[in-house]
């Protein structure tokens, strides 16, 4: 059974920094984070694979950083942290983490490709 927990979430002014963390257990090979704004669809924001590769959406490259400690070598437990600096008003959202199992992480960025969400953690930044 997979379970992950969010937290580092806050609010902050334009141009400051949040870490968000993630607590994972079970196995999660292949881990992300999303986000949703009121009345927007959900988007991925960043995605780390088994082999530590990583892919950014457009709107975080240079400002984002995603990474992951497994706890365990097996990946049964990891934390998966968001690094996240220089953030604007519009970076506003509830973020997820994100896991899902299959062979290839593929380091997809569709919410589709992921089965297992945490309850989120909200990010506010004002102008």
């Amino acid at each position: 059974q997979v379970q992950l927990v969010e937290s580092g979430g806050g609010s902050v002014q334009g141009g400051g920094s949040l870490r968000l963390s993630c607590g994972a257990s079970g196995y999660t090979p292949c881990m992300a984070w999303f986000r949703q704004a009121p009345g927007k669809e959900r988007e991925g924001v960043a995605t780390v694979g088994r082999d530590g590769s990583t892919k950014y959406a457009d709107s975080a490259k240079g400002r984002f950083t995603i990474s992951r400690d497994n706890i365990s070598r097996d990946n049964i437990r990891a934390t998966l942290y968001l690094q996240m600096n220089s953030l604007k008003p519009e970076d506003t959202a509830m973020y997820y983490c994100a896991a899902h199992q299959r062979i290839r992480c593929e380091n997809s960025l569709l919410p589709s490709e992921y089965n297992y969400w945490g309850q989120g953690t909200q990010v506010t930044v004002s102008s």
